[in-house]
């Protein structure tokens, strides 16, 4: 794995800032990690490698601009985006495409991050688990409905993921999966 794919948001972003790397670079290093570890790990509801490869080429076309320009980042897939389903963990909604990203999705594509996907939930945030694993060890639980979320930054698929806190659905998958405290979950 390339250090790259190890190195915080607040990291990747002044790297970019200052010319050390191109979005593309960041992207292609996130990607790579997620075509190894994703079928062991299955942190990912939907993920579109090929969007954003041309998001993150599109990026190093233009000056930079916001604090998270070029930065890849995860959703969750309770959080709604306008180009990528919102399914909420459940085969009822799988299909479900919201007309309109969630204010914190949008805050983020605004200061310049690149979305990579949608990650795994249990059911409506709250039912059923979800297929993720815990990367530090597959045999055991990564946590509650936030699991993709910590799963995918845990394991080093994306500096940046969105989560959401109801019961410890942030916090017990952040540290059962071992989210190191200088990578970031929001809610």
């Amino acid at each position: 794995m390339s250090d790259l794919a190890e190195l915080s948001a607040h990291h990747l972003a002044h790297l970019i800032r200052v010319g050390t790397v191109k979005p593309s670079e960041v992207m292609a290093i996130h990607l790579e990690r997620i075509s190894l570890r994703e079928p062991a790990i299955g942190a990912f509801q939907y993920l579109d490698a090929e969007r954003a490869m041309e998001r993150a080429h599109a990026a190093d076309a233009l000056p930079v601009g916001g604090p998270l320009h070029g930065v890849p980042f995860v959703i969750k897939d309770i959080i709604d985006t306008e180009d990528m389903p919102t399914g909420w963990g459940s085969d009822l909604y799988a299909d479900h495409r919201p007309d309109r990203n969630a204010a914190c999705v949008q805050s983020f594509l605004n200061a310049g991050a690149i979305p990579i996907g949608k990650t795994v939930t249990t059911e409506f945030a709250y039912f059923r688990p979800g297929k993720t694993a815990n990367p530090a060890n597959p045999k055991h639980t990564p946590g509650g409905s936030s699991s993709g979320s910590a799963a995918a930054v845990a394991d080093c698929m994306a500096p940046l993921a969105f989560g959401s806190q109801t019961a410890a659905s942030l916090i017990r998958p952040a540290a059962y999966c071992g989210v190191n405290p200088s990578s970031a979950l929001f809610c």
